[in-house]
């Protein structure tokens, strides 16, 4: 038998050499000396590959522990090699670091929040300042618009005259869903489908109509002219949904001449000047010179040489280029365009 003098426990298995209470050594007690006249019992024999029972002991969990059955991990082993040192008790120690570390995080936190907090105001002000500015350059747009345009224009590397007569076939041609389109005399022709319209852009980035003045010569082949009308786009080009978007002046050469300007965006056709009546447009199959003239925002129209309309450019197309436009089923011609910067 041995016995712990930590906590006086006994344990009667010889192969224990440490309390498992306390991790004491152990210390063997002598039995009383037993009669000598008295039988000696000896154990049943028993098989040599098995073990000798061993006490199993449980601690108790402490108030500030989690009961083993709540947690994952494996129940203690039940014996352990000699340690050289006998097994401290948790120090309440770690509860100090754990709690600095979280007053740390807590002080890091709000810090972070006040230094964005005042970036936003920073920025918030910034932004005040700059749409301060913008007001006041916006009340003097009428005064610089043409200048302020051609200082921010891009079209430096582009050519400052382009012509194109139609003899060389550079654009589209062919049947669609919309109309057709085909070359002939030296000439462009298209006839759109019925109950809709034709438009066609430029093929290449030369007729580019920012800050230009583009003209052409159109005319109706039976003389009696789309009754939606016909005629130039300035502005051309395709949203990332490859919807349409620009600006067109249209003509009717019926019997009573008349004009409008409509708009393409966002797959709509949106009228911005109504059908107008015009003197100055000639009706049946005499040919008729159309005219834009884009400077910043501000777009003029005109035909034969004569001034029509303006409207001003509010949805800021003028980085596209020139195009044609028909309607209805009647066939129109276009030839001549210019171009100039």
């Amino acid at each position: 038998m041995k016995r712990c003098p930590s906590c006086n426990r006994t344990y009667t298995d010889a192969s224990l050499n440490f309390c498992l209470e306390d991790g004491a050594p152990l210390v063997s007690e002598v039995a009383p000396a037993s009669d000598t006249k008295a039988t000696e019992r000896y154990p049943a024999a028993h098989h040599t590959s098995e073990q000798p029972p061993t006490e199993i002991y449980r601690q108790k969990p402490l108030l500030n522990q989690v009961p083993e059955m709540l947690q994952s991990e494996p129940a203690p082993p039940q014996w352990s090699p000699t340690p050289q040192l006998r097994p401290q008790k948790k120090s309440n120690a770690v509860w100090w670091v754990i709690g600095g570390i979280a007053v740390v995080g807590i002080l890091g936190v709000g810090l972070i929040i006040m230094m964005l907090t005042l970036t936003r105001l920073s920025a918030n002000e910034n932004a005040s300042n700059r749409n301060a500015n913008t007001r006041v350059v916006n009340t003097n747009r009428s005064v610089n618009a043409n200048r302020t345009a051609n200082a921010n224009s891009n079209t430096s590397s582009l050519p400052a005259f382009v012509t194109d007569n139609f003899s060389e076939e550079k654009w589209r041609a062919g049947n669609s869903q919309f109309g057709d389109i085909w070359y002939k005399d030296d000439e462009y022709h298209m006839r759109s489908k019925d109950k809709t319209y034709l438009v066609m852009y430029a093929p290449l980035s030369d007729y580019a109509t920012e800050n230009a003045t583009v003209r052409v010569t159109t005319r109706s082949v039976d003389g009696s002219g789309p009754a939606s009308g016909y005629g130039l786009i300035v502005h051309g080009q395709k949203s990332p949904g490859n919807e349409l978007e620009d600006y067109a002046l249209l003509i009717y050469t019926g019997a009573e001449p008349q004009y409008q300007v409509v708009m393409h965006k966002g797959g709509n056709q949106k009228t911005l000047v109504p059908w107008t009546k015009s003197a100055v447009i000639r009706s049946g199959t005499i040919p008729n010179q159309l005219e834009i003239r884009a400077r910043g925002d501000q777009l003029q129209f005109y035909v034969n040489g004569r001034y029509l309309t303006r409207i001003t450019d509010d949805e800021n197309l003028k980085r596209g280029v020139a195009g044609l436009y028909t309607s209805e089923t009647s066939e129109v011609v276009f030839d001549d365009l210019e171009i100039r910067r």
